[in-house]
């Protein structure tokens, strides 16, 4: 008997112990409530807090919690607030169960970092274009993607860049429709044709980039063409169209350096302000090249930059076709 009686002593001990070690505050509360034990309406809840009735917003604070909103099919709209739980309630027993979103919902995707823009356009890897290459906003980037086709654009592209890949040929179709088209960069790729009407369509086409091809011909272009730039090509004369720059009225730079050409290609424009010709096989021009012979005038004020260096031309024998011109070519004089 004695066992027993020990055990029920070190009990007590035990029980007087962890009442003194209690807050004071909370000390009296567990005397004022009723036991669990005795009141058929408490729960008794972790950390010993015995909830009833008559306690019940004293251990749950209610004076923040919100009322759920029932969203139907939709999903809730997100918001970039905290979204912490009520006080007093831990963020396990906050947590809410998503909803499902109806079958019929419709995602729509930003044009950007590579995601799909259109579910018919596709490029020659049987991916939609932007998935291949990436879409920001207007503009489409596909360089060193390697590309053996244009592949099939978004409407709304206005800038596209298709560098180091392995492009052989611009199709008439390739652009069709591409109303707001402004740049078209397609450097560094194994370009040899270009169909007649692949550009001359484009309205809204400003810069054309064709370096670094093999291009022996160039083909109609639009007439609100700024710039030009087809240098470390194969083009020869016999392959520009005669006149084919006169009805670009807003010409600004045109760039044909580093190609095969045995003459001035002309007329050229009044807009023209920088002409490259420089490494290619000119040995001779017309006295009408850049000045009218009839009309002595400086009527050629804003082509202020002209290469003609390492061409076996001696630019001294046609001096008359300079005179209209604020500064002379560059290149060998004597």
């Amino acid at each position: 008997m004695r066992f027993p009686a020990s055990l029920s002593l070190l009990a007590l001990v035990l029980q007087e112990a962890r009442q003194a070690s209690l807050p004071e505050k909370e000390r009296r509360r567990r005397e004022e409530q009723p036991q669990a034990a005795g009141d058929s309406n408490a729960v008794l809840l972790p950390g010993d807090y015995a909830l009833s009735l008559d306690n019940y917003d004293e251990v749950i604070d209610l004076g923040s919690y919100q009322e759920l909103t029932d969203y139907g099919d939709q999903a809730p709209e997100a918001k970039g607030t905290s979204l912490a739980p009520p006080n007093g309630i831990s963020s396990t027993q906050s947590t809410v169960a998503p909803r499902t979103p109806s079958s019929n919902a419709t995602v729509t995707r930003p044009a950007m970092l590579g995601l799909p823009v259109s579910p018919t356009s596709h490029s020659n890897h049987g991916l939609p274009t932007c998935l291949v290459c990436v879409c920001l906003g207007s503009s489409v980037y596909c360089d060193d993607a390697d590309l053996e086709s244009i592949p099939c654009l978004p409407q709304t592209t206005a800038y596209l860049y298709a560098r180091f890949n392995s492009i052989r040929r611009i199709r008439a179709r390739d652009f069709k429709g591409l109303t707001k088209l402004k740049k078209i960069d397609l450097s560094s790729n194994f370009i040899s044709t270009i169909d007649d009407d692949a550009l001359y369509l484009l309205p809204a086409l400003q810069a054309l980039i064709l370096p670094e091809n093999r291009l022996t011909a160039l083909p109609r272009l639009p007439t609100g063409i700024e710039v030009l730039d087809v240098r470390l090509n194969r083009l020869q004369s016999s392959g520009i169209q005669p006149g084919a720059f006169r009805a670009l009225e807003k010409l600004q730079f045109l760039y044909l350096a580093d190609n095969l050409l045995d003459s001035i290609p002309g007329p050229l424009p009044l807009s023209l302000r920088s002409l490259h010709l420089q490494n290619n096989r000119i040995e001779t021009m017309q006295k009408d090249t850049f000045c009218d012979p009839e009309e002595h005038k400086h009527t050629r004020r804003q082509l202020e930059d002209i290469r003609l260096d390492s061409n076996p031309i001696n630019l001294s024998l046609f001096s008359s076709a300079y005179f209209c011109l604020p500064r002379l070519p560059i290149g060998r004089f004597s």
